[in-house]
């Protein structure tokens, strides 16, 4: 299950238990959505409730975001998992994207609504 919010920097994305391709396909429409009304959006992943995701979502993920390469802004990423945050650096470096990792949503969104140059320290 997915929930999406739209956010003056870009993206909230929440993602609960199973993350599907038909999760993906909505995410997806949102992004290219917010692409058209943002230059570089950036992007908050919340994967603190997500608990396995499907081999045709993480294929799809990796085919979108190589074909969006330098699109985006900031990721944050939330995890606690140690297997879902190893999942997610793997697939950012297949897709050569640079993203920060977080305990909490809070922080996270924090970090994203810094000032710019406090979001380069930390990179």
């Amino acid at each position: 299950m997915i929930s999406i919010r739209q956010q003056s920097y870009g993206l909230n994305v929440a993602l609960f238990n199973e993350f599907t391709v038909e999760d993906f396909k909505l995410l997806e429409q949102s992004v290219i959505d917010v692409l058209q009304e943002h230059e570089q959006p950036d992007l908050l992943l919340d994967l603190s409730l997500m608990r396995d995701f499907t081999i045709d979502m993480a294929w799809e993920q990796i085919r979108f975001t190589r074909q969006h390469i330098g699109e985006f802004g900031l990721i944050a990423i939330v995890v606690n998992d140690w297997w879902i945050e190893l999942g997610a650096r793997l697939s950012n470096l297949l897709s050569m994207q640079h993203a920060k990792y977080f305990k909490t949503a809070e922080e996270a969104q924090k970090w994203l609504l810094s000032e710019p140059e406090k979001q380069i320290e930390d990179l």
